[in-house]
C-alpha cells in the first residue's frame, strides 16, 4: 500500500515532476493517482498533452507539449490539477478554489501545503472562472512551488 493510501496525501515523490527547464515555462502538475473513470482533462487540452492509456488509468502530462495554459485546472472534477511556474526566486502556481470568499486581485493570502499548513503569504496575481470552478493564481517564493496547494483567504 502506498503512503498516500493510508495518509490521503500525496508528496512529490507520487507525482511525475518536470525539469527546471519546464517549470520555467509554467507547466500543468497533475496529482490525480486514483484509477478512476475520467478524462475531461485529456478533452479540454489544446495541444494534447495530457493522455491516459484508458480511461480507468490516470492522466499523464507531456511536459514539452504542455504550454501551461491553465484550461485543465477549472475543467477538473478532482481539483487535482494546478499549474507551476517558477523564474529565479519567484513562482507562480494556478489553482483550483471553490470557496467563498473568492479572493480579489493583489489580495494577500495564507499559502497551504497539501497537508493544509500554512506555509507562507501569497499575493493573488489571476482571478478567473472556469465553469463553477474559481482558478487562483498566486506568486510565491521558488522554493515552495512544488509544495503549495491551496489557499486560505
Amino acid at each position: 500500500m502506498r503512503q498516500y493510501e493510508k495518509t490521503g496525501i500525496l508528496s512529490a515523490k507520487d507525482l511525475q515532476i518536470p525539469s527546471e527547464k519546464q517549470l520555467e515555462k509554467g507547466v500543468a502538475i497533475l496529482e490525480c493517482v486514483q484509477e478512476i473513470p475520467c478524462n475531461p482533462c485529456v478533452e479540454s487540452c489544446p495541444v494534447h498533452a495530457i493522455s491516459m492509456k484508458d480511461i480507468n488509468a490516470p492522466p499523464v502530462n507531456d511536459f514539452e507539449k504542455c504550454i501551461g495554459c491553465t484550461k485543465c485546472v477549472g475543467i477538473c472534477p478532482g481539483l487535482a490539477i494546478f499549474v507551476v511556474k517558477v523564474a529565479g526566486k519567484k513562482a507562480w502556481v494556478t489553482l483550483p478554489y471553490e470557496f467563498v470568499p473568492t479572493p480579489q486581485i493583489g489580495d494577500s493570502v495564507k499559502a497551504l501545503d497539501r497537508t493544509g499548513a500554512i506555509q507562507t503569504n501569497a499575493l493573488v496575481k489571476k482571478v478567473i472562472k472556469q465553469g463553477k470552478t474559481m482558478v487562483i493564481t498566486i506568486e510565491i517564493d521558488s522554493d515552495l512551488a512544488m509544495d503549495i496547494r491551496n489557499i486560505k483567504v
